[in-house]
């Protein structure tokens, strides 16, 4: 269960009494973190010496192979997850947010290099939204060098990658790269970890028995699993902790056990003396192996990529003081036991299971089933949580987001997204059948992930930290060497398994570049074809048209200038509502914005013809409201603004060459006072009954405007206009975009625009507000972009 994040202040420290509050809740958080966060990672012992021992390196009697794989294993987890992400990565946070594409919106803010088409100046005043000059809300690691040599080494740096379009183009690549291996992550890890749960199952059966029993429960299972997802991880959320806890508590013991019964010193193993002697006996098996050692790192990431559901102290408790010392116990304790053991009867023996005293298997069996679909639960949900953020920064195509808990923001389900995975889960898993070559797949994608996360990092430490390069430089040729190492023996395993996360990576890549291309070449037709504001004056209060009761909501992508869908409406319909609002739904590069930054509202040309702007900005982790509140927040908002006075002294006539409006941050507004809330309340009411996209139609509400004696007269009129045309009911116009290449253009372009950004926005959801507009309520207004 993903509690919401706890912010832990300096104040928070000030008398004992919330002192003891505060670790109370730090404690409470570790321990849920372990069944949302370290599920993944806990599950590595399962496979990692199968896989590693498949056929590369052999277990001879010497124990240099075992011990050389345990140094392996031991210092790969003291130096990638403990050192470099509970350290140093889990400090970069973003307004509390981790991950691949926090790392990136981080970076798009401080250098200007966003893929935001829309942004505006006035967005870097959300509070939310940190300059150039902050350091992050934790302090991160200090290095050497004055203030002034990390502020030049920052410019330097800034200026190059907002010069060079080149260089934005990598770094939007890179993320995405990144972000396409965590979603095929997706699908090998659930693959994988419940693979290897039910091969305990060999043990108790034959070799030609078990081929055909193990394939078909894991497909169960995780058919099982992925039909679960619609009901969302509140509901048994609470069971994962205790199931990580009890699987941890399990394999240490087992691992002590087996350390003091089988060698109790194989404590020496921990030397990276023993990695020398591993290499240099078996030369380039052993660098293939590596692929399979890499596995004890898998689900690392997921650290930094929950950071938003819990803090960092409560992850770095959990991880340091029961995840570590147990993965390692564990590792520990298989070694011992294969130290005494070195004749293997077959193949698959060398597995964790054979470790197992016979006396508890099947209780063992059992727990690491259910710790296995545990683990699959957090990369799924982790899945599901990275499109979500790609769909709302423009990078993937817009799919229905289900919120399965009113209370954690970040439990959701995308339904079109986990029938994909898991069709082609159980894909990998029917083709595959063994946990050498899933292995081999789900390696080389958690490596990548890694790999991305160290570059931008790099990038971090010098832009948002302000260090100076040469500590960025350290960090990237220390981490990144050791995750070169590792990236290169995955990938020299491409025929055996690892093309899968290539293909799917390159895949989604292809997706989500085609949807980015074409959005911005969308957005730039829109600008460069948006009506002159002399165009509207020169219609004259009623807009040459017949005004009708009621508001007209026109969707736009812009955030100033008059689309050209209004001109194009206008001209094909005589008539149009008496309040007209541009309304622009924009998603801004920081995690939440807070409900009194949300709205930006102006207006567009003189007064009386009630033309205005309301910009909408959601960050990539906030929740839209529904249709009935999202209305309700619009109107007040443009209450507010016309009785603030605002609209007065800043007048939309005053506009620039940019064509930019002077707008203003309007926060909750005036609350306006409903008259007839109840469906049954009698009394005289010239208001309509708008019908909800739900079954259950809306109450009756009437507006009422609020007795206040220092609003002057036009203010009232114009509200009282406002509160009218609000109980007449609203129509949303939507643009109906058919985007075609230019003539002239090349294939290739014409192969994006015309057949892949068309294909994709065929079959894509509508915005995300619009999804529950009732059809009485929507215009569609068609238009052709040659882009």
């Amino acid at each position: 269960m993903s509690p919401p994040t706890m912010d832990l202040e300096a104040g928070a420290y000030s008398n004992p009494t919330k002192q003891r509050e505060s670790w109370r809740m730090v404690l409470t958080l570790a321990y849920q973190s372990l069944g949302v966060v370290y599920g993944d990672l806990s599950t590595s012992p399962l496979y990692v010496y199968k896989n590693t021992f498949a056929g590369d390196i052999q277990h001879s009697e010497t124990n240099e192979e075992i011990y050389g794989v345990l140094s392996f294993v031991f210092w790969t987890l003291s130096l990638v997850p403990l050192l470099k992400y509970v350290f140093i990565v889990l400090r970069a946070d973003d307004n509390g947010e981790g991950g691949t594409f926090a790392l990136y919106s981080l970076l798009c803010r401080h250098a200007r290099v966003g893929f935001l088409p829309n942004v505006q100046l006035a967005d870097e005043e959300i509070s939310s939204y940190k300059k150039n000059d902050d350091y992050s809300a934790t302090c991160p690691p200090r290095g050497l060098g004055g203030p002034l040599a990390r502020v030049t080494a920052a410019t330097k740096v800034r200026r190059m990658l907002e010069k060079h379009q080149v260089l934005q183009r990598v770094l939007l690549i890179l993320a995405l790269i990144g972000t396409c291996m965590v979603i095929g992550d997706g699908v090998l890890t659930p693959a994988i970890s419940v693979f290897s749960a039910v091969s305990g199952l060999e043990l108790s059966m034959s070799k030609e028995q078990h081929k055909y029993v193990e394939v078909p429960v894991a497909c169960l299972i995780l058919i099982f699993l992925f039909a679960l997802q619609h009901y969302g991880t509140h509901r048994v959320g609470f069971l994962f902790a205790p199931i990580v806890v009890t699987w941890l508590l399990c394999i240490s013991m087992i691992g002590v056990y087996n350390i003091f019964h089988w060698n109790p010193h194989v404590y020496q193993a921990l030397s990276p003396y023993y990695m020398y002697k591993f290499l240099r006996k078996t030369q380039r098996g052993g660098w293939m192996s590596l692929g399979g050692i890499l596995l004890c790192i898998t689900g690392s990431e997921a650290m930094f990529a929950d950071l938003g559901h819990f803090s960092q102290l409560s992850i770095k408790i959990a991880f340091t003081f029961v995840v570590y010392p147990s993965l390692i116990l564990a590792y520990m304790g298989q070694a011992a036991y294969l130290s005494r053991h070195h004749v293997i009867e077959s193949d698959y023996r060398i597995g964790f299971y054979v470790s197992v005293p016979a006396q508890i298997r099947w209780p063992i069996l059992a727990i690491a089933i259910l710790a296995a679909v545990v683990g699959s639960q957090a990369i799924i949900t982790g899945t599901f949580s990275i499109i979500k953020q790609c769909s709302a920064l423009g990078c993937f195509p817009r799919v229905k987001i289900v919120h399965t808990s009113s209370k954690v923001h970040g439990q959701i389900y995308i339904p079109e997204i986990n029938w994909i995975l898991m069709i082609l889960c159980l894909a990998v898993t029917i083709g595959f059948r063994d946990t050498k070559r899933l292995g081999n797949a789900s390696g080389l994608a958690v490596i990548t992930v890694m790999l991305v996360t160290t570059c931008l990092m790099s990038l971090v430490i010098v832009l948002c930290w302000h260090k100076s390069i040469l500590v960025a430089v350290c960090f990237i040729i220390f981490f990144g060497t050791i995750e070169a190492l590792y990236f290169s023996a995955a990938l020299i395993k491409f025929l055996e398994g690892a093309w899968v996360p290539i293909v799917l990576s390159f895949f989604f890549m292809i997706v989500m570049y085609v949807w980015h291309y074409g959005t911005i070449k969308k957005y730039e037709f829109d600008v460069q074809n948006k009506v002159s504001i002399n165009w509207l004056l020169s219609l004259g209060p009623n807009l040459g048209i017949v005004r009708v009761r009621g508001i007209g909501l026109i969707h736009t992508e812009l955030v100033s200038g008059i689309p050209a869908i209004f001109s194009h409406f206008v001209t094909n319909l005589p008539a149009f509502h008496q309040v007209l609002v541009f309304l622009c739904i924009k998603s801004v590069p920081v995690p939440f914005v807070r409900r009194e930054e949300r709205f930006l509202v102006g207006r567009i040309g003189p007064k009386e013809y009630r033309l205005y702007r309301c910009i909408v900005r959601y960050g990539y982790h906030d929740v839209h409201k529904d249709d009935l509140e999202f209305e309700k927040d619009l109107v007040c908002s443009i209450a507010e603004y016309i009785r603030s006075g605002v609209s007065e002294t800043n007048s939309a006539l005053e506009e620039s060459e940019k064509d930019e409006e002077r707008m203003s941050v309007i926060g909750a507004g005036i609350r306006l006072p409903e008259d007839g809330n109840n469906d049954d309340a009698a009394g005289p009411s010239d208001s309509r009954e708008i019908l909800s996209p739900v079954i259950a139609p809306r109450k009756k509400v009437r507006f009422v405007l609020p007795e206040r004696p220092q609003l002057n007269a036009g203010v009232r009129e114009e509200l009282q206009e406002l509160m009218e045309a609000r109980e007449a009911g609203m129509a949303f116009i939507l643009g109906h975009s058919y985007v075609r290449a230019k003539s002239g253009s090349s294939f290739l372009r014409r192969l994006v625009i015309d057949f892949g950004y068309d294909f994709l926005r065929r079959n894509s959801r509508g915005p995300a507000y619009a999804v529950s507009i009732p059809h009485a309520s929507t215009l569609e207004v068609g238009m052709v972009y040659h882009v």
